[in-house]
C-alpha cells in the first residue's frame, strides 16, 4: 500500500467517525432536551450577488425568530387540521 492510499483510507475512516459522532450527538440531544430539526437551504437561483448576506442569515437572530414563528404557525395549522398549500 502506498502513502497516498493510506492517507485516503485514514481520511475516510475519520469522516465515518465524525458522521457517527454527529448522529449519536443528535440522538442524545433529542432524548435529553427539546427535539429539533436541521434544514439545509440552498441559495436560490439568481441571488449570487447576495451570497454573503445569505450565509449570514444562519446566525441572524431576527431571521431565526421569523423562521421559528413560521414553524409555530405551521404546527398550529396542523394541530387544527388545516391543510397547508403545497
Amino acid at each position: 500500500m502506498n502513502i497516498k492510499k493510506i492517507k485516503e483510507w485514514l481520511r475516510s475512516r475519520k469522516m465515518k467517525s465524525e458522521e457517527k459522532y454527529e448522529e449519536t450527538k443528535k440522538e442524545f440531544e433529542m432524548a435529553m432536551g427539546k427535539p429539533f430539526i436541521v434544514i439545509k437551504i440552498e441559495l436560490p437561483n439568481g441571488f449570487d450577488d447576495l451570497r454573503a448576506h445569505f450565509l449570514s442569515l444562519e446566525k441572524d437572530e431576527q431571521f431565526l425568530d421569523e423562521v421559528r414563528d413560521l414553524i409555530k404557525k405551521r404546527l398550529v395549522h396542523e394541530r387544527r387540521g388545516v391543510k397547508q398549500p403545497s
